[in-house]
């Protein structure tokens, strides 16, 4: 039996995956966070991975304090890159596969297209930067596949989605900024995606490639079209209102472009990506019949 361990499970993408994993049967998924395997310990990722021998490990752990990062970089080096090099460390020689989740911060954004992965890091903070030390640990394993994403969202965590609806509903007037554009990824989307990649590589519908991916949903967006569009979805009257970015203060330079072409992944492995407000539209609905 295939053993996939997920790292960060408690985690947006983590939660999208455990819920998914009923759907692949005849693997043995194992779940962690902080309080079953801390990965910032290597001896306790170097144990576990002797005893538990995964065949693929799936790294959904990330410390995501953009502003706090700033000020707490030891913190975001120890979860975004000192962690991804214990877990490298403990499968070193293995035929282990090993799939990488990143971000659209390891760009400064100063682009006018899509980033593809051949366009060259040059991260503007400090959490992009632990983020791109992260990658470049990863990718330091002969099977490593780094998948970078952004604009993240779930029915599960705390999230841009569920801020701007409860926000919404509470003052009923929102100031969201609008110069700075990228792409919504719903965290259930880029689940099946990386499922895909495991199960398509393991009944040898094609080869898995080692390197860096994009993966977002598909479509481009501001910040403030992406607030209208939920509270649209959720039926919220509510007056969006676009302000730039200057209006708040904030630690760490947000990216002004950050959409990520995803070219590679849709040709390599065959991945249909989802509009990003079909997807907006299926989230809301899950945390429609939570209430």
């Amino acid at each position: 039996m295939v053993t996939i361990l997920i790292t960060g499970g408690d985690g947006q993408l983590g939660n999208e995956l455990r819920n998914i994993s009923k759907n692949f049967s005849g693997y043995d998924f194992i779940f962690t966070d902080v309080k079953q395997l801390d990965i910032c310990d290597p001896s306790a990722v170097k144990e576990f991975m002797s005893v538990n021998n995964p065949d693929w490990i799936i790294n959904c752990a990330a410390y995501n304090g953009v502003d706090k990062a700033e000020s707490d970089k030891e913190s975001a080096l120890k979860i975004n890159t000192h962690a991804v090099e214990n877990i490298v460390a403990s499968i070193e020689g293995s035929n282990s596969k090993f799939i990488h989740v990143s971000t659209d911060y390891v760009f400064d954004g100063t682009n006018h297209r899509p980033y593809t992965e051949e366009d060259i890091p040059s991260p503007a903070t400090a959490y992009g930067f632990s983020k791109r030390q992260g990658e470049i640990a990863a990718l330091k394993h002969k099977g490593a596949m780094v998948i970078r994403t952004s604009w993240l969202y779930s029915s599960y965590g705390s999230n841009f989605v569920k801020t701007i609806i409860q926000k919404a509903i509470e003052t009923g007037s929102l100031n969201v900024v609008f110069d700075q554009i990228g792409t919504p990824t719903y965290a259930g989307d880029l689940a099946e995606a990386i499922m895909a990649i495991v199960a398509g590589t393991i009944k040898n519908k094609f080869p898995f490639v080692p390197g860096i991916y994009h993966y977002s949903n598909e479509g481009v967006c501001s910040w403030y079209d992406f607030a209208v569009a939920i509270t649209e979805e959720a039926e919220i009257g509510c007056s969006v209102n676009p302000v730039l970015s200057s209006t708040y203060a904030s630690k760490a330079k947000r990216p002004f472009y950050s959409v990520l072409d995803k070219s590679k992944i849709k040709e390599r492995y065959n991945i249909v990506v989802p509009y990003w407000r079909t997807s907006l539209k299926k989230c809301i609905a899950l945390l429609s019949k939570t209430k």
